[in-house]
């Protein structure tokens, strides 16, 4: 049992790529998509997208698995400034095997820490992830 509830590490050329991520230049949306390859116990890289929209990223999340992911967003903010926060999104969508569900969300404090991000969301639904939803939890970070 205790098996399952096993805490991944991540792996080292991953958060390289995350830390480099974080110094992109281009202002662009982007993203790092990252799963845990369960055999070693490690979450590595899935894929990475330049130019990609909240609807294409939605589409190609699995419906029923989750998957952790650094998004680059450029935000434009309702006083004309743009910003691009790097935001960090736990697709955990319901229907998910509950060893799965486990296993990431007892990942997500290791992977978020080891990578340094701040403005961390989870979401249940992957139709639920749209520019609206992501504008909405950014408010608080002003």
């Amino acid at each position: 049992m205790s098996e399952s509830l096993a805490v991944c590490d991540v792996d080292e050329e991953l958060v390289k790529k995350v830390k480099k991520f974080r110094l992109r230049k281009e202002t662009d949306n982007a993203a790092i998509v990252m799963k845990i390859d369960k055999e070693k116990q490690l979450v590595i890289l899935e894929e990475e997208h330049e130019d990609i929209s909240l609807d294409d990223l939605r589409d190609i999340l699995p419906e029923r698995q989750p998957r952790f992911i650094v998004y680059s967003y450029k935000y434009l903010h309702d006083d004309g400034r743009i910003s691009y926060p790097l935001c960090f999104i736990f697709s955990s969508p319901v229907g998910c095997k509950p060893e799965q569900q486990m296993m990431y969300a007892g990942s997500k404090n290791t992977l978020v820490t080891t990578v340094g991000m701040s403005k961390v969301f989870e979401i249940r639904n992957t139709e639920d992830l749209t520019e609206e939803w992501l504008k909405e939890k950014l408010v608080i970070f002003g």
